[in-house]
């Protein structure tokens, strides 16, 4: 692959249209500010990110956390910039002094497809119809369309909101450019490649769109049926981003929750550091007494490691990225001291964060509420003439295709309505369907 070519300002939807520029702004930062005012995006604010919202103590909800991944995603992209155009000059030329923005913008995109209650929601669709009610539907679907479901995947489901017409709205959905759409598949392969994790990267629907964003970037082909790609090499920046986010944010969350201590809080974060950088924090602590400040300190200094780490590691293997031949995360390849540390968060964030019991309630309950909601709204969709089903019908929003002329496209259309709710709106259309609410009289 080659830097010049797999960072195109080509646009999904709009190829054959010249958008005339009124300001300064570069291409990439267009997709950025697009995506930040977009109502998908301003949605993920009420959206768990982990912990129960909202509460007494504020936690990061998706659209903090994408936040976050954005700024470090911006960081990690602007210094590896900086060390391609070093390694190699006449790349100064090109697009490469954008990878910055564009990681930010990808960043910023990259948890938009997630339904309500984090990773409870996407469970709850995928085992809808593997071991749920609607294990009946198999029989009347295709093998590839059938796997899309019983795999359903927030990341495939981004590039499908970001790309989809849905009715009323302009062609290309979003119209982002293509290394922005590229950079967010952390999966470049269908649903029949999901394997156990369940994880891939675009729908049957959208398996076409995928394929001409990565042939105009150069991106390689591993194989063509099932459709598979080698990962444009961005993926591997957001990818490291939110893996330093998430992780290292929800153990300062655990900490403001008390579920952390703080003794073991400031242990998970000083095996980051250096005798050095040991001994310079101590010193800041002397004049920072305030415990949250302590820890806020710590977590920024462990991120700033982490963005040099990965950086090297880029840039180590940067030839390998091109030709396709490594596929490790960056996280996985930092130093040895890092690596450790950032196990042992791993292990405790599973041991007393994930596996908690207001983690857990929250699963719970996300995981009946989207399951009912399925439920209805898939059988209103099959049997539109049925009256209780009009009156659902009426719910749903007139940009989803619920008179797709497909099975598959009418559950794709109710899993666009369910996917782009908030907690509280999932919540709420729960509670009347369930009869527990009524509209104020």
């Amino acid at each position: 692959m080659d830097w010049n070519q797999l960072l195109s300002t080509k646009r999904f939807g709009l190829e054959a249209y010249h958008e005339p520029h009124k300001d300064d702004r570069s291409t990439f930062q267009r997709d950025f500010d697009r995506l930040i005012f977009s109502a998908p995006f301003r949605r993920l604010q009420n959206k768990t990110q982990v912990f129960p919202l909202p509460g007494s103590i504020f936690v990061h909800n998706r659209l903090t956390h994408s936040l976050e991944v954005s700024c470090v995603g911006r960081s990690l992209g602007n210094d590896v910039a900086k060390a391609l155009i070093e390694k190699e000059p006449t790349l100064k030329k090109s697009h490469v002094q954008e990878i910055g923005t564009i990681v930010s913008a990808a960043c910023l995109a990259h948890d938009m497809g997630n339904p309500p209650f984090g990773h409870s929601g996407e469970k709850a669709i995928s085992t809808y119809f593997s071991e749920g009610k609607g294990l009946y539907l198999k029989s009347r679907l295709t093998a590839e369309e059938w796997d899309d479901l019983i795999h359903f995947e927030g990341n495939a489901n981004a590039f499908r909101l970001l790309t989809h017409q849905f009715k009323g709205r302009r062609k290309g959905g979003f119209a982002l450019t293509y290394p922005t759409l590229a950079a967010i598949v952390k999966y470049p392969y269908s649903a029949q490649l999901a394997g156990e994790k369940s994880k891939f990267g675009f729908f049957k629907s959208e398996k076409a769109d995928f394929a001409t964003v990565a042939n105009h970037l150069g991106m390689l082909c591993v194989q063509k049926e099932p459709l598979r790609y080698a990962r444009h090499p961005l993926v591997y920046l957001v990818e490291a981003a939110d893996d330093i986010c998430y992780q290292l944010m929800d153990i300062e969350d655990a900490h403001k929750l008390k579920i952390l201590t703080t003794e073991e809080t400031k242990a998970l974060f000083m095996a980051f550091l250096d005798e050095h950088r040991l001994q310079r924090t101590l010193e800041v602590f002397k004049m920072v007494e305030d415990i949250n400040e302590q820890i806020v300190y710590l977590r920024s200094i462990v991120i700033g490691i982490l963005i040099g780490e990965c950086v090297t590691t880029f840039m180590e293997h940067e030839e390998e990225f091109l030709a396709g031949t490594r596929t490790t995360p960056l996280m996985e390849s930092i130093t040895a001291r890092s690596r450790k540390a950032y196990q042992d968060c791993s292990t405790t964030a599973f041991a007393k964060i994930y596996r908690s019991k207001e983690v857990l309630d929250v699963e719970l309950a996300g995981y009946r509420i989207v399951t009912t909601l399925l439920d209805g709204l898939i059988e209103a969709v099959t049997s539109p003439d049925k009256a209780y089903s009009k009156l659902l019908i009426g719910r749903i929003s007139s940009q989803y295709q619920i008179d797709a002329p497909t099975l598959y496209g009418k559950i794709q259309a109710v899993l666009d309505f369910i996917s782009g709710m908030t907690d509280i709106y999932a919540l709420d259309l729960y509670r009347k369907i369930n009869g527990n609410s009524l509209p104020a009289i």
